[in-house]
């Protein structure tokens, strides 16, 4: 983990409600399955996040999740990218599409992601 990048820093300080840490973690599975639509540079900034907040507590997805990432990281092969992409579907039907526009919303806000119009996922 790079905690001396920007995002890093600011994630120490700003991500400490469960509720962001849950979607910081759908979106870091939405990354590994391969159908995240951000631009590279977002898709760099969710995974420092994640990795500056991933031993946090989420409300909805705890340690099963956290050692399921680990694990896709390591070896990702054509059974974890299915099983990684059931369990984001899960992750997104558990939390709600408006949940997940705030979030992103306020990490743009924030200046943490790149403004709609740059390639960002909507």
């Amino acid at each position: 983990m790079n905690l001396q990048h920007p995002a890093a820093r600011w994630a120490e300080q700003h991500l400490a409600d469960p509720v962001h840490i849950d979607c910081t973690t759908t979106v870091m599975l939405k990354i590994l399955d391969g159908k995240c639509k951000m631009n590279t540079p977002d898709k760099d900034v969710i995974t420092i996040l994640y990795d500056a907040v991933k031993d946090r507590p989420g409300r909805l997805f705890g340690e099963e999740y956290h050692t399921l990432i680990s694990q896709a990281r390591q070896a990702m092969d054509e059974a974890m990218v299915m099983f990684i992409y059931e369990k984001r579907l899960l992750a997104e039907t558990m939390l709600s599409r408006p949940v997940m526009k705030a979030y992103k919303a306020w990490l743009r806000g924030a200046g943490i992601l790149q403004p709609p119009g740059s390639g960002s996922e909507e």
